[in-house]
């Protein structure tokens, strides 16, 4: 499911069952991140299903990447593995104006 900006903001600070997940590459992560968040590259292909197979099925996942096009990629991949609950931050990285950590 696509959330705006501030409506996956919201969510995400009022979920006590959140998961956040950056789906970017190595590189992409040098700008920063969403603090708390965990990197799994949607780019590393048969290693991302493994290890997005590893993740709990129970948890809420709050899911990003740079613009918000892989992320809502990765938001189906997880949807067809049985997670259920999973958000796409729309416009990704390059348009969150909340915290950042290095």
């Amino acid at each position: 499911m696509d959330l705006s900006q501030e409506e996956w903001a919201e969510q995400l600070k009022n979920d006590e069952n959140a998961f956040l997940l950056d789906v970017r590459t190595p590189e992409e992560l040098e700008e920063g991140k969403i603090p708390n968040a965990t990197n799994i590259d949607i780019y590393l292909g048969q290693g991302f299903m493994d290890e997005i197979q590893k993740l709990d099925p129970s948890k809420n996942y709050y899911v990003y990447c740079r613009s918000g096009n892989r992320s809502g990629q990765a938001c189906a991949i997880l949807h067809s593995i049985g997670i259920k609950n999973a958000y796409n931050l729309e416009g990704g990285f390059m348009n969150w104006t909340g915290e950042v950590a290095d």
